[in-house]
C-alpha cells in the first residue's frame, strides 16, 4: 500500500479549510429549502417574509420589577436576519409608539419625548432623518402624514385643562406649512363626563387615528372599549363598534384597521388588547357581526397592533410576549421574531396593508387558536435577544446595501422651516437598491462544501 505523500496531505487539509466555512455558516437550512438566520432573536419560520418587518419596540421591561429600557425601531429582513436598529433614544425619544410605511419606502414615526411629541420622517436605507415635528402634547401614540404630506393628523390623549375643568382629548390636523391647527375634534362634544369614570385623568387614551377615504377618520378611545368612524365634514360618528363597559365586543383596544368586503361592508380589524384576541367585526344590515376572531388560552398577551397582509395573512405585534408573528387565517404561525422589551406596533416594507381581503371574503370565519408556534422565550432568553439588538447601531454586519440609498437628504431638517416648506423626499418612488454580486440558492453552498468535501476524501483514500 502507497504511503500519502506531504503534498498528498497539504492538499487535503487546503480543501478542509476552505470547505469549513460552508459547513459552518450561520444559515441552517430549512425543510422547505430556506435558510433562516441563526440569532438569538428568531422563531418560527416556515416561510419567509414578503419583505422587511419594522417592528416598534416601545421600551418597558417588568421583569426585576419593572426596568425603564431603549425605545427602538428594528427591521427584521425575510428569513428572520436582524437587518438593522434605530435607536430612537438617540433623538431624544424616551417612549417609541407608532410607524407607518411611506410611499417612498421610508417611516413615519410617532414617540414621546421629554414634555412633547416628535414626528419624524426616518430613511431605513441611509439611517437617517428627513424632517421631524415637534408638538408641545403629552404622550400621543399616533400621529399620521396625510394629504401628500403636507398636514399632520393627531389623536390627542391625556389633555386635560385644570384652569377651565374640561377635557381636550381630541383628534386634530395640523398643517405643516401654516403651522397651525386647521380642523379640531373633541370628545366632550360627544361623550358625557362619566364615560370611563376618569375625566380629568387620561380620559380617552385615544392611541390610534387612521384616515379612512376623504371625509372620515378612524378613532381608537381605548378607555371607551369602542373604535369610532368620524365624519370630517358632519363631524359626527358614523359608525361605532362597541361601547364604554361591554367588554364582551372590544376590552381596552388598540390600532383598528378599516377594511371594506367585496359587497361593500364595513369591517373593522382590531387587537382587542385586554380580551388577548384579535378580532374582526363586518357591519351588516341587522348590527355589527364577529366574522374572525384568533387567540384562545394563553396565544396573545395583550395584542397592540394587527395589519393584514396582500396575501391573506395577518401581521400581529403580540405585546407582552415580546414577539412579532405572520399568521395564517386559521391561526398557523408562519413567521414569528422576538424584538423584547414591549411590541407596540408592526409594519411591513414594501407597505403590504391590505383594504382586503376581509376573513369573510376568504370563507375563513370563525374563531382559531394559534398553532405550530415555538414556546415562549424565559427571561433569559429574552435578556439575550435584547443584549444581542442593543449592540447593533445601524445597519447590521454585511446587510448594509452596497448601491445607491436612494436619497440625497441632507439629514435632520430644522423644526421651523421643514426645509423651507418642502417635505424633502415626499415625492421619490426610488427604493432601495440590493446588494450587487452573484445570487446564492438556498442550501447550495453547504451542498458544494459537502461534495467537495466527499471527493477529496475519496481521491485520498484512493492514491492510499
Amino acid at each position: 500500500m502507497q504511503t500519502p505523500s506531504r503534498r498528498q496531505f497539504l492538499a487535503v487539509g487546503v480543501i478542509l479549510l476552505c470547505c469549513l466555512p460552508l459547513l459552518t455558516s450561520p444559515l441552517t437550512a430549512q425543510s422547505d429549502g430556506q435558510e433562516t438566520a441563526q440569532n438569538p432573536c428568531a422563531g418560527t419560520l416556515v416561510n419567509p417574509a414578503n419583505g422587511t418587518t419594522v417592528v416598534a419596540v416601545q421600551g418597558y421591561s417588568w421583569l426585576e420589577n419593572g426596568v425603564k429600557e431603549p425605545a427602538k425601531l428594528v427591521g427584521v429582513g425575510p428569513n428572520g436576519e436582524v437587518k438593522w436598529v434605530h435607536h430612537t433614544a438617540e433623538h431624544g425619544m424616551v417612549w417609541g409608539y407608532d410607524v407607518d410605511p411611506m410611499e417612498n419606502g421610508n417611516l413615519f414615526v410617532t414617540g414621546t419625548a421629554n414634555g412633547k411629541t416628535v414626528a419624524y420622517e426616518f430613511n431605513p436605507r441611509t439611517q437617517e432623518h428627513v424632517w421631524e415635528e415637534s408638538l408641545p402634547i403629552h404622550d400621543t401614540h399616533d400621529i399620521d402624514l396625510i394629504n401628500n404630506g403636507t398636514q399632520l393628523l393627531v389623536a390627542n390623549m391625556r389633555a386635560y385643562n385644570e384652569e377651565a375643568e374640561t377635557n381636550d382629548d381630541s383628534i386634530f390636523v395640523y398643517d405643516l406649512e401654516k403651522d397651525e391647527v386647521v380642523w379640531r375634534w373633541y370628545f366632550r362634544d360627544h361623550y358625557p363626563k362619566d364615560t370611563a369614570r376618569n375625566y380629568s385623568n387620561d380620559w380617552t387614551h385615544v392611541n390610534d387615528v387612521d384616515k379612512v377615504g376623504d371625509d372620515q377618520y378612524l378613532a381608537s378611545p381605548r378607555n371607551f372599549d369602542q373604535a369610532i368612524l368620524i365624519n370630517k365634514t358632519t363631524k359626527e360618528i358614523d359608525l361605532q363598534l362597541g361601547e364604554d363597559g361591554d367588554h364582551d365586543t372590544l376590552y381596552e383596544q388598540h390600532n383598528p384597521d378599516y377594511l371594506e368586503s367585496e359587497d361593500g361592508d364595513p369591517t373593522f380589524l382590531v387587537a382587542d388588547s385586554e380580551n388577548e384576541r384579535i378580532v374582526e367585526y363586518e357591519k351588516q344590515d341587522d348590527g355589527w357581526n364577529l366574522t374572525w376572531e384568533l387567540g384562545q388560552g394563553d396565544d396573545l398577551r395583550w395584542p397592540r397592533d394587527a395589519d393584514r397582509l396582500e396575501n391573506g395573512n395577518t401581521l400581529i405585534g403580540d405585546s407582552k410576549h415580546q414577539r412579532v408573528i405572520e399568521v395564517t387565517p386559521e391561526g398557523d404561525v408562519v413567521w414569528e421574531f422576538y424584538t423584547p422589551w414591549l411590541v407596540y406596533d408592526v409594519a411591513r416594507l414594501p407597505d403590504e396593508r391590505a383594504e382586503s381581503p376581509t376573513m369573510a371574503d376568504r370563507n375563513a370565519t370563525g374563531s382559531y387558536g394559534i398553532s405550530g408556534d415555538t414556546a415562549k422565550y424565559d427571561a433569559e432568553s429574552m435578556k439575550e435577544c435584547h443584549s444581542y439588538l442593543q449592540s447593533i447601531d445601524g445597519w447590521a454586519d454585511g446587510q448594509e446595501p452596497g448601491a445607491e440609498t436612494g436619497s440625497d437628504t441632507p439629514g435632520v431638517q430644522d423644526d421651523d422651516e421643514r426645509n423651507n416648506g418642502s417635505l424633502v423626499g415626499a415625492n421619490s418612488t426610488q427604493t432601495a437598491s440590493e446588494p450587487s454580486g452573484p445570487a446564492s440558492l438556498p442550501g447550495f453552498d453547504f451542498v458544494v462544501g459537502a461534495v467537495a468535501l466527499l471527493l477529496a476524501v475519496a481521491l485520498f483514500v484512493r492514491r492510499r
